[in-house]
């Protein structure tokens, strides 16, 4: 039999990003404990920042019945001289039975002990305290909780909750919480609790109590608001995914509105305007022709129907913010782009001040310059670029606002009239920093990036600072991606053996080029979005040039997906095989006045004019020693 099962957890005002984080969680965990509860059905998850909700339209009142099976010793160890032993009045005590009831049975070739009973399945009613206690403790928000008496912790106080199976309260008690049939709307229309008589009508109430409980209507809503703002105003709305999931996530009743702010803040670079906006208020920037406007939208949970007072008031929050920005602006561009006091400040115990990095990373571009030859108008820009990379760390506006640092560095480089290069340099010194984020859009940034990046790989690794298992609070992984990026983008030769080898020579500590080595081919597996053993095969080889690395891997995985791979396979398997303990890299002899049969001939004889052409690409190269398949074959 099957009954609607309506389980909500009232909260105070959840956190979004925690919410968020764990959301991808939250329907696998519950799914897991109705399996093990033998009670696995199809439902739905819901949230707003006041409740999380679990709907099932139709869910089992009952287990199923079962039957549970038990195996014991052989019988030629449960009974001797047909006296019962231990091992038989031991599993009887087991299954819970006399002697009399157990039987036998055969496992294998053996006869054992054998018990069967029918087990009844347990009311639904009667496990879902259980089941939902479990949920909720599985839950892992980050920080937790506690409130007044209560030993137990969650994310936010729990204070209402109701369980509703069919038309039946179900009577449990969450957190001291006891179950009834009862929600609270919005706390515009009501701050009462409202009593429903059915689950039917609890979806009305929150539907009549301007509370949207769906998340993915809400998120059209907003979307669909924010489109109709555009046509009424004439106007483009930057529409950040993650920004509209936190207002979803702390919205129970959205509403999109469009604010303003004096125009003499656009003096400040947008990228402070922006910021101001979205990380402190979640506020969206509003666009036309792609210049940023003196106005913003701000999505408010309020369902009043005379909003005037809401968009002043938060005019009237982001004004003192952005007056705050320019103040800050203005007193970095008198004191100039500078790095007075970077000696002052660690960038990590054992490795120096960031004026000492800033030295080490001049240093791996001086080598990279030479490396790659890089002309000497652009080594003057790359090596400038570096000395001012950090300074704007020290500038007010990176103290109050520190995800602009860079960012901040090239508008004061801008302004104290450096190079075009220069300036270019110091705001894209980070990139790429991630799968989707843009390139250095020129070789001086591109061996900026790559400087600073090898700096802080080569410099965390001498001290010991070596990322494991999902640790890696430095981001190395991610700036080794970084440096494979650049290097494929702009063609730059980098061997993962002897060019590290070669950077390391600078750094005073011991850095274990092995562990640094394998640290790179993990990321290289990881970076390649191909077949595994492709991947496997290119490193097998012995290859860890990043260029060829790529262009090996492209050249066998156009070779592995081509309709004739099938057929060759198996002859190269073979060969495989056979020289798996032959150390390939090794000078080996061949006599040939030992050959007695042409196929030896002429399979070597095919095999040295391969092995001296010259190809135009790996997968020329690959082509042709495929194409001694025929010749193998006539050996074999």
């Amino acid at each position: 039999m099957l009954k609607p099962l309506l389980i909500e957890i009232g909260v105070e005002e959840l956190p979004a990003i925690p919410l968020l984080k764990e959301l991808p969680n939250i329907e696998k965990k519950y799914s897991q404990i109705l399996e093990k509860y033998s009670l696995l059905c199809e439902f739905e998850f819901f949230y707003t920042p006041r409740r999380l909700v679990l709907w099932h339209s139709e869910f089992k009142v009952a287990q199923e019945d079962s039957v549970e099976e038990f195996f014991g010793a052989p019988l030629a160890i449960a009974y001797k001289d047909g006296v019962a032993t231990k091992a038989a009045e031991g599993f009887a005590r087991k299954c819970g039975v006399t002697l009399e009831e157990l039987s036998s049975t055969m496992k294998g070739s053996q006869e054992v002990l054998y018990y069967k009973k029918d087990v009844k399945g347990e009311s639904s009613i009667n496990l879902l305290q259980s089941i939902v206690d479990e949920w909720l403790n599985s839950l892992n928000f980050g920080k937790s909780m506690r409130w007044g008496s209560l030993s137990e912790s969650f994310i936010r106080p729990i204070r209402w909750v109701n369980v509703v199976l069919g038309k039946d309260v179900v009577d449990m008690e969450i957190f001291s919480v006891k179950s009834e049939k009862a929600t609270y709307i919005h706390r515009d229309i009501s701050f009462e609790l409202q009593k429903f008589d059915d689950i039917e009508n609890y979806f009305d109430i929150l539907r009549d109590g301007f509370v949207n409980l769906y998340q993915d209507k809400r998120r059209k809503s907003i979307l669909d608001e924010f489109i109709i703002l555009e046509n009424e105003n004439s106007i483009d709305i930057e529409v950040d995914s993650d920004l509209i999931e936190e207002i979803i996530a702390i919205t129970e009743y959205p509403s999109a509105l469009l604010g303003s702010f004096d125009s003499k803040f656009l003096e400040l670079p947008s990228e402070v305007i922006i910021t101001s906006m979205k990380e402190h208020q979640r506020y969206f920037p509003v666009f036309k022709d792609g210049k940023l406007l003196n106005k913003f939208v701000v999505v408010t949970n309020s369902c009043a129907d005379d909003t005037s007072k809401v968009i002043s008031g938060n005019e009237k929050v982001l004004r003192p913010r952005l007056a705050d920005g320019l103040f800050f602006y203005n007193n970095d561009l008198k004191r100039g782009l500078i790095n007075d006091g970077l000696e002052k400040v660690i960038f990590m115990k054992g490795a120096g001040s960031l004026e000492d990095k800033i030295e080490r990373e001049k240093s791996i571009a001086s080598a990279l310059i030479e490396h790659y030859k890089i002309d000497e108008v652009s080594t003057t820009y790359i090596l400038r670029a570096l000395n001012l990379a950090k300074a704007d760390l020290m500038s007010e506006m990176v103290y109050e606002f520190t995800e602009l640092q860079g960012i901040m560095g090239s508008y004061y480089a801008k302004a104290t009239g450096e190079e075009p290069d220069v300036v270019n340099a110091i705001k894209e010194q980070y990139l790429p920093q991630g799968e989707d984020s843009s390139m250095p859009s020129s070789i001086v940034s591109a061996i900026v990036a790559l400087s600073i990046k090898l700096d802080t790989l080569l410099t965390l690794f001498s001290v010991g600072e070596i990322p494991t298992g999902t640790r890696d609070p430095f981001a190395l992984r991610r700036a080794v991606n970084g440096i494979m990026r650049i290097c494929l983008a702009y063609k730059l030769e980098f061997n993962i053996v002897t060019t590290l080898s070669m950077l390391s020579e600078k750094y005073e500590k011991e850095i274990d080029l092995k562990i640094l080595e394998s640290f790179f081919l993990e990321r290289v597996n990881q970076f390649f979005k191909v077949n595994p053993s492709i991947i496997k095969a290119v490193l097998s080889s012995g290859e860890r040039e990043i260029i060829a690395i790529d262009k090996k891997i492209e050249a066998v995985s156009n070779i592995v997906q081509s309709d004739t791979f099938s057929t060759i396979f198996s002859t190269f398997k073979r060969l495989a095989n056979i020289t798996k303990d032959l150390d390939l890299n090794e000078t080996l002899k061949i006599d040939t006045l030992l050959f007695e049969d042409d196929a030896e001939k002429n399979l070597f004889d095919a095999y040295s004019k391969v092995e001296v052409a010259t190809f135009a690409s790996y997968e020329q190269n690959l082509d042709a020693l495929f194409d001694l398949k025929t010749l193998l074959d006539d050996f074999f």
